[in-house]
């Protein structure tokens, strides 16, 4: 679910401006899950941009307040959402830890970074779903923990239909900024992208949801 959709059209602004997406149809980008994409969103730029690093961690804690209701710890999950998530618990005055998709393979083996109780309510921060298998991997763990997710969110959401599946079976609220079908129509606004472009964006998302 988008947070406000004002608040994503800024967003993918935003993205835009600082050129976070990279469109490549003729050799496409290959996400982690293998998935082979003419569009790839870089949100670690964010970072680099001190008002707009700004607008997203303000974003993120007003919708914590709004629709998940302050918990009592923020997670990131590694690495993207490791300084997003630290940025929010500094603004939002709560605990901080962050979460790996694997285990370190040496010293301690963690697989959490940071204290956590059971019991403990948490909010997850993330930069980017694609199929949200790796996110929900960190929500499992959290749980595993003994911990209270309460929800999780993210800059962007490719809005793919084992994502959106995979939450709700999950019983876990996903929140984002904005979303693939938000920026694409601001892209194409602005002249990012070409009508061509936006045939072959929409034709790659409707193969992935079939």
């Amino acid at each position: 679910m988008v947070y406000d959709q004002e608040i994503a059209k800024q967003v993918a602004a935003y993205l835009l401006e600082i050129q976070a997406v990279k469109l490549s149809p003729k050799e496409p980008f290959t996400w982690a899950s293998g998935i082979k994409s003419p569009i790839y969103c870089d949100n670690r730029i964010t970072l680099s941009y001190p008002p707009i690093r700004k607008f997203i961690q303000e974003q993120f804690s007003d919708a914590i307040r709004k629709q998940t209701g302050i918990p009592e710890l923020i997670a990131g999950v590694a690495t993207g959402g490791i300084a997003q998530g630290a940025l929010v618990a500094g603004d939002l005055n709560l605990p901080f830890a962050y979460v790996r998709t694997t285990r370190k393979d040496h010293g301690l083996t963690n697989l959490i970074e940071g204290k956590t109780e059971p019991g403990q309510s948490v909010v997850v921060i993330e930069d980017l779903i694609s199929t949200g298998k790796s996110s929900l991997e960190v929500v499992r763990a959290l749980r595993e923990a003994g911990c209270n997710v309460t929800g999780m969110l993210a800059i962007f959401t490719y809005n793919l239909t084992v994502a959106i599946n995979g939450f709700t079976e999950a019983v876990c609220p996903l929140i984002t900024l904005t979303d693939y079908d938000i920026l694409v129509e601001k892209a194409l606004e602005i002249n990012y992208i070409t009508r061509d472009d936006l045939s072959e964006l929409i034709d790659f998302k409707r193969r992935l949801n079939q």
